[in-house]
């Protein structure tokens, strides 16, 4: 197996559990508070990636740790959204929602640099536009506070990539992305500590969730990501993380039985549809994925 075979089966891996954390968000959900989740989420991520990364952390300097704050501060706004959004709307609901990031954020740099989006970006937003109430609207034509606050936490993460771009400049990356982890987890506690009773996992469910989100889907996604992407090409990193609404809506229906109607799969595809017409630059192929880069500041979690 050549080393660039080896580095696509490693990010598809990370697709595939950063598609589980939805499910897993719902299942700890059902025995601890949101910001405590995310407290023991972010906080356990950010011991294991220091332990990984503990030399860097050392050498870490006062911009760094500025900027980290500043990028864990946005971060936590991020998973407090899709956190609280994920308790009042399915894990395939979810999943889809917020891979609209990737159709957001040429649409925000078209709007920061004052230029027409181009004609793929304004397809995509069509698209999106029309998965989102497919998969949200009922027949009372209203979404609901999950699905609502699933794409806040996309419209959030779209400001967070587009900061991230300016500050990973001049700072070593890695650092910075560990750090981030730390500070996002610190803001879980001082709000679980302020509005709820922190407090460990009580159930096996609970564990099993929080370990997961933390063990797999952040500290793991980040690190072997990081290392995976300098031996890949943007155009198939592009396509792999397209799968992750795809993972979580398997998951969904696997584990935890939910089913969508004809309406909301025909929804899931036009985001599906969206996400990847996003990548493709009709006339060049794909182009390199605004979504997810090879730095530290791509996609850890969810």
């Amino acid at each position: 197996m050549n080393t660039q075979l080896k580095a696509n089966l490693m990010l598809l891996i990370v697709t595939m559990f950063w598609g589980s954390s939805y499910l897993f968000m719902k299942m700890g959900l059902t025995d601890v508070q949101e910001f405590n989740l995310i407290a023991l989420r972010f906080g356990l991520a950010f011991i294991l990636s220091g332990l990984v990364f503990h030399r860097r952390l050392i050498h870490a300097d006062f911009k760094t740790v500025k900027y980290a704050f500043w990028q864990g501060t946005i971060l936590f706004l991020v998973f407090a959204s899709i956190t609280f959004g994920v308790k009042s709307t399915s894990a395939s609901n979810a999943g889809f929602l917020v891979s609209l990031t990737v159709v957001f954020v040429p649409l925000l740099l078209a709007v920061r640099y004052r230029k027409m989006p181009e004609n793929r970006v304004i397809l995509g937003v069509f698209l999106a536009l029309t998965g989102i109430g497919f998969l949200t609207l009922k027949n009372q034509f209203m979404i609901n506070s999950g699905d609502f606050l699933c794409i806040l936490g996309a419209l959030i993460y779209t400001i967070y990539i587009v900061v991230t771009g300016k500050l990973t400049k001049g700072v070593d990356s890695i650092t910075l992305g560990v750090l981030q982890l730390g500070f996002a987890g610190a803001w879980g506690l001082l709000f679980s500590a302020s509005l709820e009773r922190p407090q460990l996992p009580g159930t096996a469910d609970a564990w099993v969730s929080v370990l997961g989100l933390s063990l797999f889907c952040s500290a793991f996604g980040f690190i072997v990501q990081t290392a995976a992407q300098k031996y890949t090409t943007p155009t198939h990193t592009g396509l792999l993380f397209s799968l992750e609404p795809v993972f979580a809506a398997w998951f969904a229906f696997a584990f935890a039985g939910e089913r969508m109607s004809i309406q909301g799969y025909a929804g899931a595809g036009l985001v599906l549809l969206s996400v990847i017409i996003t990548q493709i630059d009709f006339k060049k192929g794909l182009r390199k994925p605004g979504f997810h880069t090879s730095n530290a500041e791509s996609k850890l979690t969810p």
